[in-house]
């Protein structure tokens, strides 16, 4: 059975929304899942100052933190974060940079990665988000899947591409086409680990 991580961070909610359907894609594809959240950095006062964010982390105050030993029992790995600048959050940012023994013994060596991420608007960094996460992957010797143009979904602008799963904040919460462009990329990342693992 393949093992599949779902790590992400969100900050009021709408990554943590794509990690939730990514994990039940995964779930429904046959994989054993573990979805986890990496730690909050912001200041309480910065989380305090937006209620969106506040009731985000209030929501997720229970869930399950991300550790190395995560990426150690994992086949695959699905990446979420939203976008700062086009590049990933200092959340996520900072869970990487502690990989370093890991990545030394070579413990992150042919497993799969992917990455879907969240913008405020259509032009936001999706896309090099998700390319700067590779650029980490590369390093590891990890294999990155992206969902290419394998569904018909791919080709609807709105959620698909062939990078990652994404999703616009300004044009709502995340509805049914962004879950089914982030099932798409799960079934793809749980079957290209199933069959590495074969």
């Amino acid at each position: 059975m393949v093992k599949l991580a779902v790590i992400h961070y969100s900050q009021t909610g709408n990554v943590y929304e794509m990690a939730r359907a990514a994990a039940e894609a995964g779930r429904d594809a046959g994989a054993e899942v573990r979805l986890r959240k990496v730690a909050e950095l912001a200041p309480p006062e910065a989380i305090a100052a937006n209620e969106e964010w506040a009731a985000h982390v209030e929501a997720t105050a229970d869930a399950e933190e991300a550790a190395i030993s995560d990426l150690e029992w994992a086949d695959a790995v699905m990446w979420g974060t939203p976008t700062r600048f086009g590049l990933p959050t200092a959340q996520i940012k900072q869970f990487i940079d502690m990989t370093g023994p890991l990545w030394q013994e070579g413990g992150l060596v042919d497993k799969v990665m992917s990455t879907f991420t969240s913008t405020k608007t259509s032009h936001g960094g999706q896309e090099s988000t998700i390319l700067a996460m590779n650029n980490t992957f590369y390093h590891w010797g990890a294999i990155i899947v992206g969902p290419g143009y394998t569904d018909p979904l791919q080709f609807d602008e709105a959620v698909g591409n062939p990078y990652g799963a994404s999703h616009i904040g300004a044009k709502g919460p995340v509805g049914e086409k962004n879950r089914a462009a982030i099932a798409v990329q799960t079934r793809r990342v749980v079957d290209v680990a199933r069959r590495l693992n074969a």
